[in-house]
């Protein structure tokens, strides 16, 4: 775990004092009392064959409270931990039940008030510890989220490897359409599965910045041609105006299909070299589309090949 960074301010050891004070008053038996102070040092676990949990309770109070000060900088998150834990406390069962329980709670609640008092007057030193802490944990999720994203790349990736060896066409087309939703989906393109409207079929739609795309799909043999691009773009445009379209041909297009649309279109295009880069992370999706949108912008293109894009940036 990172530690936090050091600080000119350090805690008062007043405060230190009534940590170690309340710490061993909240329990009167030694089982609870060491599964109290085992848990709360779960993420600096070396402090424990420190403690000598046969010595009485106020003695391995004392000695955990020294080990926390001589290091402050190193273990300042848990000794935090600990003082606004047991600061917050209002009920002490464990004393509760015992025979002089009134006697005993009475006391912890004034161990516990006066932390309470320093932890008041430490808030500087609180507010930086949490605002850290959230720092390292916000960091913590970003790793996290980034080893999944990987992962599932990496998933999909077989996947695909294992579509271009399959024998049933039929059965790879509609493989490909979940394939591709999955993807999508990974980046938050919001994919719609294929549907059915009056006299067409639609692959699929998603949403891309503020852009709503219909999806076409094919894994031909045959590279996609001139007709199918025509009534694609038919398609599109009976939609609206703030519709666009992204024909995915995992076998390319022809040279004429692509002079056609050349200079003014409504879609983009990506073939089987745009996915394959995507799945090697290479290139991100939406970083992807982005570049290509941006060309069908710019020249009115529906096609750029990723080669040419990774050539730009270099």
């Amino acid at each position: 775990m990172q530690q936090p960074d050091a600080r000119k301010k350090t805690i008062n050891p007043s405060a230190y004092n009534a940590l170690a004070d309340a710490l061993w008053l909240i329990y009167w038996n030694k089982d609870p009392f060491e599964l109290y102070v085992r848990g709360m040092l779960k993420d600096h676990s070396e402090l424990l064959p420190q403690l000598n949990f046969q010595a009485t309770k106020r003695e391995v109070s004392g000695q955990l409270v020294k080990l926390l000060r001589a290091n402050e900088t190193r273990y300042l998150d848990v000794t935090v931990a600990l003082m606004l834990d047991i600061a917050a406390m209002d009920r002490f069962p464990n004393l509760e039940r015992q025979v002089d329980g009134d006697v005993m709670v009475a006391k912890a609640t004034a161990a516990v008030a006066e932390l309470r008092r320093w932890t008041g007057k430490q808030q500087d030193i609180i507010k930086e510890h949490e605002e850290h802490a959230a720092a390292i944990a916000e960091s913590a999720k970003k790793d996290q989220d980034g080893r999944v994203f990987a992962q599932v790349h990496d998933d999909l990736k077989q996947r695909f490897i294992v579509m271009h060896a399959a024998t049933d066409k039929h059965q790879r087309g509609t493989d490909f359409e979940g394939f591709i939703n999955e993807l999508f989906a990974l980046y938050d393109l919001e994919p719609r599965a294929a549907y059915i409207m009056d006299y067409e079929q639609i692959d699929g739609a998603f949403s891309f910045d503020t852009d709503y795309y219909v999806l076409e799909a094919k894994w031909w043999k045959e590279r996609i041609g001139r007709r199918e691009l025509d009534v694609f773009k038919t398609n599109i445009e009976r939609k609206g105006k703030n519709t666009l379209g992204l024909y995915v041909s995992m076998s390319g297009f022809t040279s004429d299909a692509l002079a056609i649309y050349s200079l003014s279109t409504p879609f983009i295009t990506m073939d089987g070299g745009d996915f394959m880069a995507v799945l090697d992370q290479r290139i991100r999706l939406d970083d992807l589309m982005t570049h290509k949108r941006k060309h069908a912008s710019q020249t009115g293109h529906c096609y750029l090949p990723v080669s040419e894009i990774f050539s730009r940036i270099e």
